[in-house]
């Protein structure tokens, strides 16, 4: 199994959750409201008066196999909105219960 952590734009969140669900990611933990800024051109999301947008964040476990998919998917809704500022993470998942 693999766990896919995801970062985004909140204003985002529920096309990300269909994404998952027509590809099968049943579970997953979400945050609705993270802070940051991207490593390279992302525009902070701080939640205040200068920088007012706010990030989300899902964890979902997955398949080996369903990997590829869930990234490429990722990778096309990002490319077609520039400034959501999507990151997806990729961990082995050792065990569990």
């Amino acid at each position: 199994m693999k766990s896919i952590f995801i970062a985004f734009d909140q204003a985002h969140y529920e096309r990300i959750i269909e994404m998952l669900e027509r590809n099968n990611c049943r579970g997953f933990t979400a945050w609705d409201q993270v802070t940051g800024r991207g490593s390279v051109n992302g525009e902070p999301h701080y939640g205040t008066h200068a920088w007012p947008s706010l990030a989300s964040a899902i964890i979902t476990m997955v398949e080996d196999r369903q990997v590829r998919i869930i990234l490429e998917k990722l990778k096309a809704f990002n490319d077609e909105r520039p400034k959501l500022g999507l990151r997806a993470f990729v961990w082995n998942v050792e065990d569990m219960i």
